[in-house]
């Protein structure tokens, strides 16, 4: 066994921590960098908002102040340029990310909060009423007596979000220490409530309720949903017709009714958190052309402390861990500001190739979004697929069709009989439409669907049709058709 050094070359690439920052940064959505940007700015006391403070604006007034403050930039200037340089990083995979565009005029658009052509947001409301607070409203109108009331909230508090009664007359019974009889006679009190069909057992009673608050008690409406609600949702009409010796077209009629009727009563009082969405990018048109902004709007502007860089030129009379600790605070705050600047520059290229390439999307809608890939962006703006996945992951954009997220605009295409190529997306819309259009009792199948592309130049198969009509949710031609 021998021990002996050898020296060996190899070329390793090597993920710096700068370089780490810059993609985190650049696949974060909007709300997540302006949290990563409030985290920072705690933790980091070199950073600080870019913002107009009466203390700067006092130093600026004094004279010999100034001169001084001349005097410390300089040799903080010399200590951050030595600072940079003196990071390690992987000057290859720092140039896939930082191409030498820092002499460019580029002008990144950003959206500022009082540019003229913000678009407006609806996105103040009043909290709407929950069907709880709905039902305990009418409680308060109509129970006889305090303990009236007092049973009736216990009945509503075990009415689900869907406005049916989740407990059992007994175990409300026991709960409330009062007979089934009295429990069953505040049950048919809310049952009279709004919405109707409320505080039913199941679907049946649901609909029975309904049928006796329209005055339909006695009918055929009421015999079906007594006897026969499995073979409606089985569309198994003939049967219904035969039990009751009665034509098909009454019981059409019958069944129409019945369609109107609400399943889920509560469902007009379902309260769910509405999500906001804040477009990373806006594209306003103007003079015929489109203008890209970045909306910075909420965003903090970030600068070095002018404190800490004034002790940092100074670094008199401070400890050498003291300035250890601020040099490297002084180099993290610096990658940082230069990081974000990064994520504002790539999404605003993306942006800008986006608009270039489905131009005519947004001059005419969907039905003219174009077949487009991560691939065509990144040969655009010469940079890797993978940055430019990062750069439309949860962000964006706000234009005169809509807001769309950016990887809206990627999609596959199909290869049209004239040569041309269509976005499949756009087959996706031309679909919908047809089906939105068909005669309910003759609906379109797969096939019919694929000849009518067809004669629109659009050779497609039968199964790519049914897959992309499942993709929409649209039922298969024999749950749509209507025989009524």
């Amino acid at each position: 066994m021998e021990t002996r050094l050898d020296l060996r070359l190899s070329q390793k690439l090597i993920m710096t921590p700068q370089l780490q920052q810059a993609i985190k940064l650049l696949q974060l959505s909007r709300l997540e960098l302006t949290q990563a940007v409030s985290q920072e700015l705690l933790e980091n006391p070199l950073l600080e908002e870019d913002v107009l403070i009466e203390e700067d604006i006092a130093l600026s007034e004094n004279a010999e102040r100034e001169r001084k403050d001349d005097y410390v930039e300089e040799k903080v200037e010399a200590k951050e340029d030595e600072l940079l340089n003196g990071a390690e990083e992987s000057s290859f995979m720092w140039d896939d990310y930082y191409e030498d565009d820092r002499n460019e005029d580029r002008n990144l658009g950003y959206f500022a909060s009082s540019h003229e052509d913000m678009p407006s947001y609806e996105q103040m409301s009043s909290r709407p009423v929950d069907l709880t607070e709905h039902l305990l409203w009418q409680l308060r109108l109509s129970a006889s007596d305090k303990k009236d009331e007092e049973t009736g909230a216990m009945i509503i508090g075990n009415i689900d979000e869907d406005g049916y009664l989740r407990a059992t007359d007994e175990e409300l019974s026991g709960i409330l220490k009062v007979s089934e009889a009295d429990v069953k006679r505040v049950i048919k009190l809310i049952q009279g409530f709004d919405p109707m069909g409320v505080c039913a057992r199941d679907l049946k009673e649901c609909l029975l309720i309904q049928v006796e608050q329209l005055g339909l008690k006695g009918t055929l409406v009421e015999d079906i949903i007594l006897y026969h609600l499995e073979d409606v949702e089985k569309r198994n009409y003939a049967k219904i017709a035969k039990r009751f010796n009665v034509s098909l077209d009454e019981i059409g009629k019958a069944i129409n009714v019945i369609e109107k009727m609400e399943p889920k009563p509560g469902r007009a009082y379902s309260v769910s958190e509405t999500h906001y969405i804040t477009p990373d990018v806006f594209v306003v048109k103007s003079d015929g052309d489109y203008l890209i902004y970045l909306n910075d709007d909420g965003l903090p502007k970030l600068r070095i402390s002018q404190f800490y860089r004034r002790l940092l030129g100074a670094r008199n009379g401070i400890p050498n861990a003291t300035l250890t600790y601020m040099e490297e605070k002084f180099r993290s705050a610096l990658w940082f500001i230069k990081n974000i600047e990064h994520r504002n520059r790539t999404i605003y290229r993306v942006a800008e190739s986006i608009v270039k390439f489905q131009r005519e999307f947004f001059d005419k809608g969907i039905q003219h979004l174009k077949p487009f890939v991560l691939r065509d962006v990144a040969m655009d703006i010469s940079m890797h697929e993978s940055t430019v996945s990062r750069a439309t992951t949860n962000k964006y954009m706000f234009t005169p069709q809509g807001i769309f997220e950016l990887k809206f605009f990627f999609s596959s295409g199909i290869q049209k009989t004239d040569g041309n190529a269509m976005s499949s997306l756009t087959i996706h819309q031309m679909i919908k439409e047809m089906v939105n259009n068909e005669n309910e009792k003759t609906p379109l199948s797969d096939q019919e669907i694929t000849d009518k592309l067809k004669a629109k130049t659009i050779e497609i198969a039968r199964r790519t049709i049914a897959k992309y009509r499942k993709e929409l949710n649209i039922p298969s031609v024999s749950k749509r058709r209507r025989i009524f």
